[in-house]
């Protein structure tokens, strides 16, 4: 387990970037292509693994190839930082295969989010690393994207640090017959906590229980997404972290978006309100619905392991501490 934080380089323009693919392959090869493009469009150079063109069934290769790029990118001195090409299924099973020894002594910015919420929680539980859950390199940015993947990675040097909003919804013009509908904030619990940000995609963190990947979440905000999931399947995964004693030991909860939800075989459904709130209004800990975390166009990249504030009244999370080191 780590003892301290260790923080990777802010990104700068001709820096390198190693790409790998830690879980599923892409559906075509040309989408390594797309990816390295994305990659270069921010000035970044780009080297793939050794590994990310392959495919064995729904895996991006073996699990030994597939840990292999992962250990070499960190070990390797020309790389300045690791983006995941994209999440799907398989992260996990690579996670008794990592040198955390060497990842320790090597941080680097390691970006991705949903299968790579394992490797996420693997880094900060036995390396202390600071990692990034933002867009994975295979997908466009929007705006919105692009702007907060910039403002975290490509921040401001640690003397000089001033606090960050993080994952609020995009600005909205209000105007007579048209109100938010799909960025609304929802004030689960009211309520201020202050915390290291810890979490990612539910059926992740749910996966790792009683597993020795799973940080410590005491004195945690956790930050919590989901797709393709239904109603109870939330509720169920939601339990199991209340049965591990994680709401326990957290002081405050973010939820971002769960997209493409379905009733699954239930005639009737408890609101998904309901389901996020519960386990929160038992524990007494402020929590908040809506953010822009998830898997969704306009997406927040959130620093993993940072300490920062929540703001159930005044619908706000915010990064208290530079996520990177000068």
């Amino acid at each position: 387990m780590n003892t301290s934080i260790i923080k990777p380089h802010p990104l700068m323009p001709g820096q390198t970037v190693g790409l790998v693919a830690p879980a599923s392959a892409p559906n075509e090869p040309d989408r390594v292509r797309f990816a390295m493009d994305i990659i270069q469009s921010f000035g970044l150079q780009v080297k793939p693994g050794a590994h990310v063109f392959d495919r064995a069934g729904y895996l991006a290769g073996s699990d030994a190839d597939r840990a292999a790029d992962v250990n070499s990118m960190f070990a390797d001195d020309s790389i300045d930082a690791i983006f995941c090409l994209r999440g799907g299924y398989g992260a996990s099973r690579l996670l008794p295969l990592l040198d955390y020894d060497l990842i320790r002594q090597h941080p680097k910015v390691f970006l991705g989010y949903s299968d790579i919420t394992s490797l996420h929680m693997a880094l900060y539980t036995h390396t202390g690393l600071v990692t990034f859950h933002g867009p994975i390199a295979a997908q466009s940015f929007t705006a919105y994207t692009l702007a907060e993947f910039k403002k975290v990675l490509f921040g401001q040097p640690m003397p000089e640090f001033k606090p960050l909003p993080l994952a609020a919804p995009p600005p909205f013009e209000k105007r007579e017959g048209l109100a938010e509908k799909d960025n609304r904030l929802i004030p689960l619990i009211t309520g201020k906590a202050q915390g290291r940000l810890l979490g990612g995609n539910l059926t992740l963190l749910a996966h790792l229980c009683g597993t020795p990947y799973l940080p410590d979440f005491s004195g945690a905000i956790l930050f919590l997404e989901d797709v393709g999931e239904s109603y109870y399947s939330i509720d169920r995964d939601l339990t199991q972290l209340w049965l591990a004693g994680v709401f326990d030991q957290i002081k405050g909860v973010v939820f971002g978006k769960f997209t493409d939800i379905s009733p699954g075989n239930w005639l009737q459904n408890r609101p998904l309100e309901d389901i996020l709130a519960e386990r929160c209004r038992a524990a007494n800990i402020p929590a908040i619905a809506g953010m822009m975390i998830g898997h969704i166009d306009d997406q927040a990249t959130l620093p993993v392991g940072c300490m920062a504030e929540l703001d159930v009244d005044a619908g706000t999370l915010t990064l208290m501490e530079s996520p990177t080191q000068i």
